[in-house]
């Protein structure tokens, strides 16, 4: 008796590619590293409090989770990425803090509708392929009367930046993807949800990174660690260009700089958005 084996189809094939990304290199370190104000500054933000059901989409190991379950708040993470959802565990347990783990695509999210007084991502949803259909998810499965509460790196700052530095050494990307830093474009996000939220803050800031001596050491961790730049190096060396690359990312450091050659220190700039689900 023949058995049939299910070919993955084109969409299967591009969120294991991502999981993959993500996956690599250690993003748990750059968040220990200098991404941790990002998490608790998006909750302050979004006015978690104690008893409330939130959802994290694209939650990584839990950098907004985590002290949005520290409010007393009922908070589920939700990440495509296993690994950083057993990294937050382990962080959560560290903690002493209680919530629910779940692997979940952002563009597919497995929760109800209507289902979450706070929804909320911290440079998480911002990543996933196809933004509409993104943005579609988040106000599904947020109630009416609820919250939305997004941050999301500008495509005018550093990493904005970086992702027009690494898009001529990256694979062509399928049809309808878009890059991520659109999300920190405030023309984008009302392309994206109409009047399905009231956005009553929205406000630009910058994350200070101080935490490498010299600027390229920047430079060096995320290519040691970020799993986008990590894809994008492979490529570049599978055809031939990593030295080039390599120099491309140094200037991208050198230019961006705002300290001195001795101690670096970096401005990221993102946007927070937080509105109302009429």
């Amino acid at each position: 008796m023949s058995q049939t084996i299910a070919t993955p189809t084109a969409d299967q094939q591009l969120k294991a590619k991502h999981r993959a990304i993500w996956a690599s290199g250690d993003y748990p370190a750059m968040v220990e590293t200098f991404l941790l104000p990002l998490g608790p500054r998006l909750v302050g933000a979004a006015g978690v409090t104690a008893g409330q059901r939130v959802l994290d989409v694209g939650a990584g190991n839990g950098n907004a989770s985590l002290p949005a379950a520290a409010t007393g708040a009922r908070v589920t993470a939700g990440d495509l990425t296993p690994e950083l959802l057993d990294d937050g565990r382990r962080r959560a347990a560290l903690a002493g803090l209680d919530l629910e783990w779940v692997e979940a695509d952002a563009e597919h999210l497995p929760f109800e509708d209507a289902s979450y007084e706070v929804v909320m991502s911290s440079i998480g949803a911002m990543f996933a392929p196809h933004h509409q259909q993104t943005a579609d998810e988040l106000v599904r499965v947020t109630r009416p009367g609820g919250t939305l509460a997004l941050l999301s790196w500008t495509p005018e700052g550093m990493v904005g930046e970086l992702f027009r530095t690494m898009k001529p050494f990256a694979p062509t990307p399928p049809p309808g993807v878009q890059p991520p830093p659109l999300w920190g474009s405030e023309e984008h996000l009302r392309g994206l949800f109409g009047g399905r939220v009231q956005f009553h803050r929205v406000l630009r800031d910058v994350l200070e990174v101080t935490a490498f001596e010299r600027p390229r050491d920047f430079g060096e961790h995320f290519k040691a660690n970020y799993g986008p730049t990590i894809a994008v190096r492979k490529n570049a060396e599978r055809e031939g260009r990593a030295a080039e690359f390599d120099e491309a990312l140094d200037q991208l450091c050198d230019e961006w700089n705002r300290g001195t050659p001795e101690r670096a220190r970096f401005e990221m700039e993102y946007l927070v958005a937080v509105g109302t689900r009429p």
